[in-house]
């Protein structure tokens, strides 16, 4: 026990019962269905597992987001029943503690990424200069036409058609981003090449961001919303101009922690909007005093040589293109995958009514079927990038993956419901005991130097009256003297025996 701990169990009357948790604990998950990642990806989740020693989930995030970003510049999937096309991106959120070596594992899995973006920086390299010649003579070309001409409108337009149109820059060599705004995002999808990743380990930087703050949060949901339904980019900006961008993908990883990821899925405003709907969520248990040192197992490094030699094919592989733009080719279920498809579309259907198992989480689960559909091409293109068709081995495996994230989805409801008083009362109890470090707190200290939400007196009185309610917080009658000052309402701060129930 620490210091402060012991003063503050020290500090506890002899009668104080033991304090209540702020909600239950959720349930344990589900074992992640590796099988359903396809020989290539289950491998190197597998040999990523092996290597690194984290939960399933982070790994099979990993590589399936990594495969989201390889496959979506190759094709668009058809949704059976409407003829609808729809991009391959995956949108994916992992759930999980400091010290779940998720840094690690992602790494692992964007290895291929990281070399394709080497080839792309050494490209650039050499095809900028060439490009800045090209300019300053296009420019000077067109000077000089322009000259002969002696303000001839007609001659001058024909001179200056002949030397033709301007040079095109090289791509900006980039796959992958990590905390943009939605400005600098649709920016960099006009720089850089069609398909990107947003990809980050620790993805609180983004979420807590000045893209993701209080007055930007609905438009980067919304864009991201976009994004993830194939919709052209378009931009009107003041020193940019107006401009349309079709054919670009966004694939996604957000790594997160607990405290994060309640703030994330507990959102109102992106529920609403319907950015959480898109997102694939997985929180694993942690291996923390599980892992003991040993040596690697000899198939691992085989695993995940076959996963970069397949994702690296994928990634060098020439997109269709069309004005700048993807065209990816569509991509439609055979027979047999259509049946199993529609199946599994009438089973969501049957379950989302008043009653139905899928109804608390309503909003995800219309999109569920989509979300297997997208999953299916992807494993498809994995297995076969000439592939005509999504066949019946790989749709069963999407809509298992689909089974286990609304697995996820039902168990992690409860922790998205929280009402708004006990989040910012978990916020509160966090900065007492890791933050404030005295036994004793006044509420001017709470909404003067508190966490950021709780900067009112009304948002500080509410918090402490429900740590009061659940014993975290004990009244002091008739006030205390704290750092010298005298205050009126103040309490006794609970010992940090127990701890906060968190994802």
């Amino acid at each position: 026990m620490s210091r402060f701990a012991s003063a503050l169990a020290a500090a506890e009357p002899a009668q104080a019962p033991e304090p209540l948790p702020l909600r239950r604990a959720l349930p344990p998950p589900e074992p992640f269905p590796l099988e359903a990642l396809g020989p290539v990806l289950e491998g190197a989740a597998r040999a990523i597992m092996d290597r690194v020693q984290c939960p399933d989930a982070i790994a099979a995030q990993a590589v399936l987001g990594a495969a989201s970003l390889a496959a979506q510049a190759h094709a668009d999937v058809v949704i059976p029943a409407t003829g609808h096309v729809r991009p391959l991106s995956l949108f994916l959120v992992t759930v999980a503690a400091s010290g779940e070596r998720k840094s690690a594992a992602d790494g692992e899995a964007l290895g291929p990424i990281h070399e394709r973006e080497e080839v792309l920086r050494e490209y650039h390299a050499r095809a900028r200069p060439k490009y800045e010649n090209s300019q300053l003579a296009w420019d000077d070309a067109r000077k000089k036409a322009l000259g002969k001409c002696k303000g001839d409108f007609e001659a001058g337009r024909a001179a200056l058609d002949a030397i033709g149109p301007p040079p095109i820059p090289p791509y900006a060599p980039m796959l992958l981003v990590r905390e943009p705004t939605l400005g600098g995002l649709h920016k960099l999808f006009g720089v850089s090449g069609p398909s990107l990743g947003l990809f980050s380990d620790e993805a609180g930087s983004f979420l807590g961001g000045h893209g993701m703050n209080e007055d930007n949060r609905l438009q980067m949901g919304a864009g991201l919303s976009e994004l993830w339904d194939g919709k052209a980019i378009s931009r009107v900006r003041v020193e940019d101009g107006a401009s349309i961008l079709p054919g670009r993908r966004l694939a996604a990883h957000l790594m997160v922690q607990p405290g994060v990821a309640d703030r994330l899925l507990s959102n109102v405003e992106l529920s609403q909007q319907g950015l959480l709907s898109r997102m694939l969520v997985a929180a694993p248990p942690s291996l923390a005093g599980t892992r003991m040192q040993r040596p690697t197992g000899p198939d691992s490094a085989i695993a995940l040589a076959a996963y970069r030699s397949r994702l690296g094919e994928m990634l060098a592989a020439d997109a269709p293109m069309h004005d700048g733009g993807l065209r990816p080719r569509r991509l439609e279920l055979d027979y047999r995958a259509a049946a199993i498809w529609s199946a599994f579309a009438d089973e969501t259907e049957r379950a989302l009514g008043p009653g139905g198992a899928l109804e608390p989480i309503r909003g995800f689960s219309n999109k569920l079927p989509e979300h297997a559909l997208r999953m299916a091409a992807v494993l498809e293109l994995v297995a076969d990038s000439e592939a005509g068709l999504v066949g019946p081995r790989s749709m069963d495996k999407g809509v298992a993956l689909a089974r286990f994230y609304v697995s996820e989805a039902l168990r992690l409801f409860h922790a998205g419901s929280i009402p708004a008083a006990v989040m910012q009362a978990e916020h509160l109890l966090h900065w007492l005991h890791t933050g404030w470090g005295q036994r004793l707190v006044g509420i001017a200290h709470v909404y003067q130097r508190g966490p950021n939400s709780i900067r009112t007196k009304a948002k500080a009185r509410a918090a402490i009256d429900v740590l009061e309610e659940h014993g975290w917080l004990h009244p002091v009658a008739d006030g205390a003297e704290i750092d010298g000052k005298r205050h009126r309402d103040a309490w006794r701060i609970a010992s940090p025996l127990s701890q906060v129930s968190l994802l």
